[in-house]
């Protein structure tokens, strides 16, 4: 589970970038990738049934606390238990204590959040704050639609930690206010990692072919084809859960056809699937498995099954996200020298330019609408917005936070480093798909099992898929107990 759980970031924001992909990113909005979740697929979030708990009372306003925050109430925080781990979060909360000494935090981590924590929503006694993230997820949009989520914008037009001259959204990376929308203005979601998502490898393997990071699918193919030759396949991924085949794929098909392709899958429109851009990339995938690239095995492994197979250099490349880092710090060997590129795409006849990349939030934390101490869980992430405890994250995990800086005076593992390298190449050559935490369930059950995982094992064909897929989308959007999401 770990998987998405640990959301790795790369960075987003290099000086370069300004107004251009703030807007790139709002138009494009940034997914939230869930995180690393998994097939258990969390039903619907039933509404609130139970008995509403008592707020607590408001605490006095000052310089120190623009929250309120009652400093004697209780505030509990449930931490999703990942690939991240639960240090950085257990270091922020001695700071809340050190800042609340009178107040208790009951503080707890757990794979099972939505197990957990749904029957709690159901009851009207949920947690003060929630790392909603995992395999167990609850799922985001029906908790927005069923009114479970309260509205972080005075988290946001808070003073941030460190400077009370900026609010606290003054100090996040471009995209991640965006993500936290569904339908306009509330802010419902916080995504508190800042994740790179591509082709992982071993720098070291790939120098070892005596070849370079192909642009073009041909270059691609000629690899895979050396990689085989030294008895390596050229890919694997995680076959149980293939909806980590994306992470590549997407962006790909945004970088073939343009991101208005990847708007139109995410807003379920008639025929999106269709795209021949789409039915290109599905096509150079399924290659890779009739040409024998792909290694053998790779439909029946898990997330970390694969990436040990990665590792230990059975197979050359893998679609994931920059928690792997983390995730895999224990089998990946110290030379390997790990980098991660934006996808390969087609040509020169491509509408982006090769450098085409998906970066988003991840780790989503929310406060629910009825948490007795919703503001005791928003000082605690304020905190968590903080530089110190930014770095902390960055430095234990191998991952950026949403805090835009936090790098200073770190020294960057190299998947980090080439994160970073890889969005600065992306410059606005950023996309979102929002698939996956618009509808998490079509996106992981459906089209990453029933669609991409049969095709990439052989079992359908690129047209079989789509059509497929095409038809899991359509059901989606004629689904009238889905909320239903757009690009604004």
């Amino acid at each position: 589970m770990g998987s998405t759980s640990a959301e790795n970031h790369g960075t987003g924001d290099n000086g370069t970038s300004g107004v251009g992909r703030r807007a790139l990113i709002r138009r494009s909005a940034a997914l939230g990738l869930l995180s690393v979740p998994t097939m258990s697929f969390l039903s619907a979030c039933a509404s609130g049934g139970g008995e509403e708990q008592e707020k607590a009372k408001s605490g006095k306003k000052t310089e120190k606390n623009p929250l309120a925050v009652n400093d004697t109430a209780q505030m509990e925080f449930v931490l999703f238990d990942g690939g991240f781990g639960k240090e950085y979060a257990e270091d922020a909360v001695k700071v809340y204590e050190k800042n609340f000494p009178k107040a208790k935090v009951k503080f707890s981590a757990t794979q099972k959040i939505q197990s957990t924590l749904q029957p709690r929503f159901n009851q009207g006694n949920p947690p003060d704050l929630i790392d909603n993230s995992g395999a167990e997820q609850m799922d985001m949009g029906v908790l927005v639609g069923k009114k479970q989520l309260a509205d972080l914008t005075p988290l946001l037009d808070a003073p941030s930690y460190d400077d009370p001259s900026k609010k606290v959204r003054d100090t996040l990376r471009p995209g991640i206010v965006e993500m936290g929308q569904f339908d306009g203005d509330p802010v419902w979601i916080m995504y508190y990692a800042y994740t790179v998502y591509g082709v992982w490898y071993s720098q070291k393997a790939l120098d070892s072919l005596d070849e370079q990071y192909p642009e073009t699918w041909d270059q691609m193919l000629a690899v895979c084809e050396k990689a085989k030759k030294k008895g390596m396949a050229g890919w694997t991924y995680a076959g149980k859960y293939p909806y980590y085949v994306p992470f590549s794929l997407y962006p790909m098909i945004g970088k073939v056809g343009g991101r208005e392709v990847l708007d139109a899958i995410d807003n379920l429109e008639p025929g999106a699937w269709k795209h021949p851009a789409v039915k290109t990339c599905f096509e150079a995938y399924y290659e890779l498995y009739k040409k024998g690239y792909i290694l053998k095995g790779t439909p029946g492994l898990d997330h970390i099954q694969s990436q040990t197979a990665w590792a230990q250099g059975k197979a050359l490349f893998l679609p994931n996200g920059s928690w792997v880092e983390n995730e895999s710090a224990k089998v990946i060997p110290a030379d390997f020298d790990l980098a991660v590129s934006a996808p390969t795409g087609i040509d020169s006849s491509d509408k982006l330019p090769f450098g085409t990349i998906w970066a988003s939030g991840g780790e989503p934390f929310i406060v629910p609408a009825k948490a007795k101490n919703g503001a005791g869980g928003m000082e605690q992430l304020r905190i968590m917005l903080s530089e110190e405890s930014s770095k902390n994250f960055t430095s234990k995990v191998k991952s950026l936070t949403a805090f835009n800086g936090g790098t200073d005076g770190i020294e960057l593992t190299p998947g980090l480093k080439s994160g970073v390298a890889a969005l600065d190449k992306a410059g606005e050559n950023v996309v979102n798909p929002r698939l996956q935490d618009w509808y998490v369930q079509l996106q992981k059950e459906k089209i990453g099992v029933s669609g991409l995982g049969e095709m990439m094992a052989g079992r359908i064909t690129p047209v079989e898929a789509i059509k497929k897929i095409q038809g899991f989308a359509d059901e989606a959007a004629k689904d009238s107990s889905i909320k239903h999401y757009k690009h604004q």
